[in-house]
């Protein structure tokens, strides 16, 4: 594992580098996630493979440092992200998950020349946050510390959802709490504004489960090409890794068609 120490910042942002070739993959997760737990099996698949992946825990979250006096929005990961990308001093491709495609998307508007391609997994684009989110949100941040988090992971635990239990549980909750805040309240500049504005191949794929959605139909129209994840839902990279693997090599490869779901890739 790779290390990162933060500018201006008492901190360590930790991150698998796996070797291989061609342009630099660079994974950001969702909420309560962590892509060095996440994702690989991702990568291991042969769609990806021998790719350069790059799969970051963002700070707050399993491997990375937790400061306390961190702000933990979408943005202040983003400037994280970009920091990380402007250190490998080469072009990337970004993938970001949930609230990691929110966390991609502000990092493409910041450093666009840096990043050739971007591939959003149901990315948070309007405010308002998803239902876990807002379940998080609706705690004070001293509740959810207190109380709140551990209730988050005894009930992901029940419900079948033993992946985002344990990553859950890894990270710090006031770094949840706070990236489940910004989730629920948006930014100054609307995340689906900004994804819409950006220049360079944006994709969003979407798990079968999730269907229907209206974005598989509103995001072609605007240039965005959609890929759909055959046997998966929200969580398409726990429920079918494979899926997931084959719709980021299909959206980077310029294999995935906008046009409607009967052309759509994984």
């Amino acid at each position: 594992m790779r290390v990162l120490k933060l500018a201006g910042h008492d901190a360590t942002l930790r991150f698998h580098d796996l070797p291989g070739s061609g342009t630099p993959l660079v994974f950001i997760h969702g909420l309560g996630c962590a892509s060095s737990h996440d994702y690989p099996p991702v990568i291991a698949d042969p769609a990806l493979t021998g790719r350069r992946s790059i799969l970051v825990d963002l700070l707050g979250s399993w491997y990375s440092d937790r400061p306390e006096h961190f702000g933990y929005r979408v943005e202040d990961h983003a400037r994280i992200v970009v920091e990380l990308i402007q250190s490998l001093e080469r072009e990337v491709d970004l993938f970001g998950h949930s609230m990691g495609g929110a966390v991609a998307i502000v990092a493409a508007t910041m450093a666009p020349r840096e990043v050739r391609s971007l591939v959003l997994a149901e990315p948070n684009l309007d405010a308002g946050g998803g239902l876990l989110s807002r379940k998080i949100a609706g705690y004070s941040e001293s509740e959810y510390v207190r109380d709140g988090h551990a209730q988050m992971a005894a009930t992901a635990t029940k419900k079948g959802n033993p992946g985002w239990a344990a990553t859950l549980s890894a990270s710090c909750p006031r770094a949840v709490h706070r990236a489940a805040t910004s989730l629920v309240q948006g930014e100054s500049q609307p995340w689906r504004q900004l994804l819409l504005g950006l220049q360079m191949p944006r994709s969003v794929i979407f798990g079968e489960h999730s269907l229907p959605h209206p974005d598989t139909v509103n995001l072609p129209k605007e240039g965005v090409t959609v890929g759909i994840v055959q046997n998966a839902g929200h969580f398409m990279m726990r429920d079918n890794p494979a899926g997931l693997a084959s719709a980021i090599n299909a959206a980077l490869s310029g294999e995935c068609s906008g046009d409607s779901l009967n052309d759509s890739c994984g």
